[in-house]
């Protein structure tokens, strides 16, 4: 039986997904209610979503009130994770590191992001650094090209 994998989606894939209907992040993000995996997000990370997103309403297609829906979503259909133990700094951006912290205390499988150098030696902990579409690819949501 294979095992679902559990996610965390970094902010760079929430914006690029809002920004446009185009591309891996999109297609990612529009499987968040029917998804065959399970994504991990804290308050911190849910708080920072929320941030990139309302301050810079350059950054998505959407309005205020349409982005505060799509947060709703992601916290309803994603597993809470509490910080238990902090792990910084490991990271070079304390952005990326509240990421790291979620997926080690959520026992994530994937850190699902755009940078992908920022991330390097997430294995140690037992990750994967991946892009949207590496993950589509992998867990069969889309054809490799």
């Amino acid at each position: 039986m294979k095992k679902v994998p559990r996610l965390v989606i970094d902010t760079n894939v929430i914006v690029s997904g809002l920004r446009s209907t185009e591309g891996a992040s999109y297609l990612l993000l529009s499987h968040i209610e029917t998804m065959p995996w399970k994504m991990c997000v804290s308050s911190a990370l849910l708080l920072e979503y929320e941030e990139q997103l309302l301050n810079d309403q350059s950054v998505s297609l959407l309005s205020d009130a349409a982005i505060q829906d799509f947060l709703d979503i992601i916290a309803d259909r994603s597993e809470h994770v509490q910080i238990f133990y902090r792990w910084r700094p490991q990271l070079k951006d304390p952005d990326d590191d509240m990421v790291l912290e979620t997926a080690v205390n959520g026992t994530a499988t994937h850190i699902v992001t755009y940078n992908l150098r920022d991330f390097r030696n997430v294995e140690r902990f037992g990750l994967k650094a991946c892009t949207p579409k590496d993950f589509l690819i992998t867990e069969k949501i889309v054809k490799g090209t």
